[in-house]
Formats: C-alpha cells, structure tokens, sequence
C-alpha cells in the first residue's frame, strides 16, 4: 500500500478524529494518491494516522458512502474501481440531475453569478487554446459545480457536489481526456451558458443533457476495454 500524505494542518479544525481521517483519506483517492483498487488495510492506516480503530471505521465507513471506497468478499476494504458499468450510470445520472440543475440555475442564479460564470468561461477558453486540456477539479474553477450550485436546491448539490463530481474526479484524475474534446465540451459550455443568460431554463437543461450525453456517447466505447483489464487484474490480485 502506497504511503498517504500526512494530515494537513488545515484539517485540524475538523472536529473530530474521525472527520481528520476522512478528509485526508478522500483527498488522497480524489487526487490519485491512492489508486483504484488499492487495499485499505486498518492496521497500516491506523499507523499512518496514530488513531484507534474507532474513528477509523467511522472515516472508513463515510468513504463507503461516498462511494470512494467499496468492499470486496473475502478481500476487504478498497479504493473504487470505476469500471464501465459505474461509470455509464454516474453519466446517466449525471444527465438528469446536471439538466435539472442547469433548468433551475436559469431561475436562480443572479446576475451577478452568470457574469462569474462567462468570465471563467473566458479563462477556460484561454488555457484550452494553450493546451488540449480542460481540467476543472477545483470546485471555484467548475463550471459544473456552480451551475449545481446556483440551483439553490439542496438536494441537487447533496448528490451532485458531495458524490457524483468526487467520483468523476477519481476517474479524471487516473485517465486522460480524449484529443479535441476539450475543445467540443468548452464550446458546448458556451451555449449553456447562453440559455442561462437567456433565463431560458428549457433551453438550458437541453444544452446541459446534450452535453452529457455526448461525453457519455464519446467515452463509453473505450469503457468496455477498461472493465475487461480491471476483471483481469482482480483474477489475480491477492
């Protein structure tokens, strides 16, 4: 098991030891610092975090909540896999959920917050000219993550902010984006964008499906080989 970063100082206000534990743990599998499949073995992350097994659990069992950990018959506790089944309903899910916050965005959002958002557009748009690269994992610099946001429906943010966008930040952060899509998916922002300054929230949850649709159309093909490796590795994984 690779060793995980230390707690941040930073983690220190959180209250407990149990919420130390998972904060650093699911900051080390959203980052990559512990990959898919990797073990999590108690006595070892005990040591790491010089905590009784208390606490632990606790932490162990929110990750499992999250998502970001799954159990395994007769082999324990591991990071996520995201195979291609996982995935395609994370997309799926995505699509409606995504075209429902971006609907209610349009009614919600001030003014003030869409302006934000064609600004940050325009950033996005300068470093996607640089480089076919449209990473986004930092929540202020997602434009995902504000229109979820700016729904003002607390659910929507629950299941989209706190889960659905840590799992895909796992798998963005362990598979690189396919040539020109970062491109396609800029413009694709563009048009939503559009809607929502239009306060056009029919428009705009037909932008939003589109575009998840169409990353979905795009990277589900190249799943199925994905989950075909994965199924290998567990066959002769100890």
């Amino acid at each position: 098991m690779r060793h995980m970063s230390a707690v941040d100082p930073t983690l220190a206000k959180a209250s407990t030891l149990a919420d130390q534990a998972y904060q650093a743990l699911a900051r080390s599998i959203v980052t990559g610092e512990l990959l898919p499949g990797t073990r999590m073995l108690e006595v070892e992350i005990s040591e790491r975090f010089g905590m009784s097994r208390g606490p632990l659990r606790e932490a162990m069992r929110r990750l499992e909540e999250r998502g970001l950990v799954e159990r395994i018959s007769q082999r324990g506790v591991r990071v996520v896999r995201l195979t291609g089944s996982k995935l395609r309903g994370i997309y799926q899910v995505r699509e409606a959920l995504e075209g429902m916050a971006c609907r209610l965005a349009a009614q919600n959002m001030t003014d003030t917050e869409i302006a934000e958002l064609r600004m940050m557009l325009k950033a996005h748009e300068a470093v996607v000219r640089e480089r076919d690269d449209y990473s986004q994992n930092q929540q202020d610099w997602d434009f995902h993550d504000r229109i979820a946001r700016g729904s003002r429906n607390e659910m929507i943010v629950s299941l989209l902010c706190d889960d659905l966008y840590q799992l895909l930040k796992v798998y963005r952060n362990q598979h690189k984006s396919k040539p020109g899509r970062a491109r396609r998916a800029l413009e694709e922002h563009w048009r939503i964008l559009g809607a929502l300054e239009d306060r056009d929230g029919e428009m705009a949850e037909l932008m939003m499906r589109r575009h998840i649709g169409a990353a979905l159309a795009l990277f589900e093909p190249t799943w199925a080989n994905e989950e075909t490796e994965n199924d290998r590795d567990a066959e002769t994984a100890p």
